[in-house]
């Protein structure tokens, strides 16, 4: 984990120089607010990353794989109209989410010369090129 932003580079170098082969990016609000700064350390340094939100692939990120995030806010949309019709919010079951996304950019694989295998793009839900 890295707790600020001024952090991120030493990750990536300290990353690199113990031969880490890739990264695993966990979402927070902290980091997808840094996303391109991210991103960019990523194809800086070489290292194939894989973010948990697909708005890091779509940006230019390597990969990402994690829960349907437009999926989750229709289910808080669904859950707030329940308790405005006058459920108690404790009464409401938990809901995980069911629906994710697997999105691949395979410009970003070409810059950092990945080949993707044809049996990883079809499992993909999304394929940038």
């Amino acid at each position: 984990m890295v707790p600020t932003e001024n952090e991120f580079d030493s990750a990536f170098s300290t990353a690199v120089s113990q031969h880490a082969g890739a990264m695993l990016v966990c979402a927070s609000p902290f980091v997808n607010s840094r996303r391109q700064q991210l991103i960019v350390l990523a194809s800086s340094h070489a290292l194939p990353a894989i973010f948990e939100w697909r708005d890091f692939a779509v940006a230019g990120g390597l990969m990402s794989y994690g829960t349907s995030l437009s999926n989750a806010y229709r289910q808080a949309g669904v859950y707030a109209g329940r308790i405005l019709k006058g459920e108690k919010a404790s009464d409401l079951p938990v809901v995980q989410s069911t629906k994710f996304e697997f999105v691949i950019n395979l410009s970003t694989a070409k810059a950092l010369h990945i080949e993707v295998p044809p049996t990883l793009s079809a499992r993909a839900d999304e394929i940038i090129e």
